[in-house]
């Protein structure tokens, strides 16, 4: 049963909590105002949403006692009494009426003593956003506001975007984006707001905090796994995994989820134990496949962990590790025969690949067998040729199995 509050304590609680939030704007306090700002992440036993449900007036006493804030304290009260009876899509419309006005307020001030209130405040309406998109989705109606929350914070980083103090809050804004953009499926729009941070002259990524950097490094690294830039990917995801807060195991456990794939595609295979420490295991018999040339052991790990893979985004990235099966799986054919015919070990028959693989489940003739063998050669995986009529793969002497480039994880 609900405590019952009188209309004398809710209009108390009410009072105490604007006038704490006009102190921290009069004291240029901005640890109070954004612990003042939270809805979302606020702790569930904060007073004010019980207050704000028996004193119906709320709106009006915030704008008489605060005229000067009359654009921002109401619709924010209107904000967190939505949230509390989980009216998320009420509370994300009178939220973003409240960040809008506090925005003005923020471009108007000279230094960045605000800079945590807006960070609070770029992080809410992201949770806000995703809240009412469920609650949009869950009655059948089109859930936009996740995109409405994007282009709100476009406008925010373009508040922060400027010579001066206040750039360095951009980055934060900028990997709220991110995670809206991702979230979505348009990473497209990444594009734009990497190029403002990258190029810019008033940007020195390394003023910026360690942990909007690890954040960005992390996203953009994603973003280059995408696109199959993998030398950029392992920079980009490496710095942000050793650079990251060692003691969050869960940021590790993400940034590995797609710095491994990387790796694997550059030759460096990770030990079990990382797998293991991590909860990484769906990584596991990928490895081991790699190590074995063992392509049977690949397409199960693939067909058993798809779905995972798929919605990670990495399933087509480990999918052509299946080259690199078949070199190691000549690899493993060529230390066999250079034991029983030193004389004759760079010369592999491609029946006995085709035997091979058949007794590995995989059917194939040798002309299929000879296709797989010249795509290794033409990507340098192995050095060699064919002796077409004789049916012969001609190992170089030489290094037949040039190193991938690549440093351990």
């Amino acid at each position: 049963m609900a405590t019952y509050l009188s209309m004398g304590e809710a209009h108390r609680r009410i009072a105490d909590y604007l006038s704490r939030l006009d102190d921290a704007i009069s004291q240029s306090d901005g640890g109070d105002l954004a612990s003042l700002l939270a809805i979302s992440s606020a702790p569930a036993s904060t007073p004010l949403p019980d207050a704000l449900g028996a004193f119906p007036d709320f709106p009006h006493l915030a704008s008489d006692r605060y005229p000067h804030l009359s654009d921002f304290l109401p619709p924010l009260l209107r904000a967190i009494h939505s949230h509390s009876l989980r009216r998320f899509g009420d509370a994300y419309s009178s939220f973003e009426k409240a960040a809008s006005a506090f925005l003005q307020e923020f471009r108007n001030w000279e230094t960045p003593w605000a800079m945590e209130a807006m960070h609070m405040v770029a992080l809410e309406i992201r949770l806000l956003a995703e809240k009412a998109d469920r609650e949009l989705a869950m009655s059948g109606k089109n859930p936009e506001k996740l995109q409405a929350a994007g282009s709100f914070l476009m406008k925010v980083f373009g508040a922060l975007a400027v010579k001066g103090p206040k750039r360095i809050g951009a980055l934060y804004v900028t990997c709220q984006l991110f995670k809206i953009y991702f979230r979505l499926g348009t990473v497209n729009l990444c594009r734009s707001v990497i190029r403002s941070i990258e190029t810019a002259r008033n940007f020195d990524f390394e003023d910026f905090p360690v942990k909007d950097k690890v954040t960005y490094m992390y996203y953009t690294g994603r973003l280059e796994v995408f696109n199959e830039n993998f030398p950029v990917a392992d920079q980009k995801l490496t710095y942000a995994l050793m650079h990251c807060n060692p003691q969050s195991e869960l940021n590790l456990r993400k940034i590995l989820k797609f710095l491994i794939p990387v790796k694997l595609s550059i030759g460096v295979l990770p030990m079990r134990t990382l797998l293991e420490k991590y909860n990484l295991l769906e990584y596991a018999d990928i490895v081991t496949s790699l190590r074995r040339g063992d392509l049977r052991l690949l397409k199960q790990a693939l067909d058993r962990h798809e779905d995972q893979l798929l919605k990670c985004g990495v399933y087509l990235v480990l999918e052509k590790l299946e080259l690199q099966v078949y070199r190691r799986l000549v690899k493993k054919i060529h230390i066999i025969q250079r034991q029983k015919e030193p004389a004759k070990a760079h010369q592999i028959k491609l029946e006995v690949l085709v035997k091979t693989l058949k007794w590995l489940g995989i059917t194939m003739d040798v002309d299929e067998v000879e296709c797989i063998m010249a795509c290794l050669i033409y990507k340098n995986l192995i050095k060699g040729y064919f002796a077409h009529k004789s049916k012969v793969l001609v190992l170089s002497k030489q290094d037949p199995f040039p190193k991938l480039t690549g440093k351990p994880v």
